[in-house]
């Protein structure tokens, strides 16, 4: 008897969504335009986690429009809490790809998708970071945003030995290479990409980093400086997790 499940999807993008009604419809449709060259057989999973605007209704939108055209597939996640790391795990773990790409909606790069597939299928890495701190590199966000991540680079080098130059946006993993590090990932909120990267250099994975440009298409949805109490208490929980529980 013939299965009557879909085939797995050749290319997971996983994108966290949190109160995004004004760019989410703009930035899908041009995310699924920008994908066609490529000929991939792919999902998208929007993320949602707590948006009190019209998110979850246009998410919903979107799917009963674009589910399963043109080689693309659209999923909607929604956890109903605002818990962006706890969103893109449930993401990732909803993935059904070989590759597996974490965005953000407010920047979907199909070129860094394109540099980092082809680096995972030649087997050069098995993680590709896109390091807005790293050399050739564009930073254009304002200078207080840019000044905090290196700062907060900096802090994870200093608390946990980090190796590479940045964390959080844009990546790509080979899954089967790195789910079960996924899994072991004991923080969420705003530092469960930096435990996800920390495990796998520590583990000694392949990971390169390429240099990416960053624009802003929108301000931040959390304001820069109400995060801080809460990321510093999540990096002190993501120590512990490293470095004590392992």
């Amino acid at each position: 008897m013939a299965s009557t499940y879909p085939p797995a999807s050749r290319i997971s993008i996983v994108i966290p969504v949190y109160n995004e009604e004004a760019i989410l419809r703009a930035a899908v449709v041009d995310l699924r335009e920008r994908l066609k060259p490529f000929g991939w057989n792919y999902e998208i999973i929007l993320a949602e986690n707590g948006s009190t605007d019209k998110t979850v209704e246009i998410g919903h939108e979107l799917v009963k429009q674009y589910s399963g055209i043109d080689g693309g597939d659209l999923k909607l996640l929604s956890l109903g809490e605002p818990n962006y790391g706890k969103a893109m795990k449930q993401g990732i773990l909803l993935a059904t790809g070989e590759i597996v790409i974490c965005e953000e909606i407010d920047l979907c790069d199909t070129e860094f998708h394109r540099r980092a597939v082809d680096i995972i299928e030649t087997g050069e890495a098995d993680l590709v970071i896109g390091s807005k701190l790293a050399k050739g590199s564009e930073d254009q966000r304002p200078l207080i945003r840019h000044v905090a991540s290196q700062a907060y680079s900096g802090m994870l080098k200093l608390l946990l030995g980090f190796r590479g130059s940045d964390t959080h946006g844009l990546k790509a993993f080979r899954r089967v290479a790195l789910i079960d590090t996924v899994r072991a990932c004991l923080v969420d909120k705003d530092v469960f990409a930096s435990e996800f990267v920390i495990r796998a250099d520590r583990a000694r994975v392949a990971i390169q980093e390429i240099p990416v440009r960053v624009k802003e298409k929108r301000p931040p949805s959390i304001n820069l400086f109400k995060r801080v109490p809460n990321v510093l208490k999540s990096v002190a929980k993501l120590t512990y997790a490293i470095r004590i529980r392992g």
